[in-house]
């Protein structure tokens, strides 16, 4: 006898897996390149401009100076400077010991009669015939001269 015939089972393959759908890639875009300008060359020109040369200068004549007007005397003490050296030798023995009635009464009389402005010239004037330092000794005499009631004008300072 002959066995019975058993059919084979089918073959059964697994089921196809499915693929994605398939999505077009998107192009690329690059951003634009931008041309630089053209810029046309300058024409060329042959021969180069010639440039006039400037005439010659001649240097300005120096202008004709007017006469100078003649200058004003110095402005000097109108009293005798000699009267005023007992007031400026008392002043000098003063820078460290300070003003006191003795400077105003020898000084004083002496500059009495005079404005405001010719007492500080005599002053600086009797100073300077001195031989004293007037940086040291005007300080002393303008204040005497405010003790003595005459006020120099501000910022009064020895002609030189």
């Amino acid at each position: 006898p002959k066995p019975p015939v058993v059919p084979k089972p089918p073959i059964v393959y697994p089921p196809p897996i499915p693929k994605p759908p398939v999505e077009p890639t998107p192009p690329i875009v690059h951003p634009p390149i931008p041309m630089p300008p053209v810029v046309p060359n300058p024409p060329i020109v042959y021969p180069p401009p010639v440039t006039p040369k400037p005439p010659p200068v001649e240097p300005p004549k120096p202008p004709v100076k007017p006469p100078t007007p003649p200058k004003p005397k110095p402005e000097t003490c109108p009293i005798d400077t000699l009267k005023l050296g007992a007031c400026v030798d008392l002043l000098g023995g003063l820078i460290h010991v300070g003003i006191g009635e003795s400077a105003k009464s020898t000084c004083c009389p002496v500059l009495e009669g005079l404005v405001d402005l010719d007492a500080a010239l005599c002053l600086c004037t009797t100073i300077k015939l001195k031989l004293l330092n007037l940086n040291i000794v005007l300080p002393i005499a303008l204040e005497v001269l405010v003790d003595c009631g005459k006020t120099p004008p501000p910022g009064f300072k020895c002609p030189s």
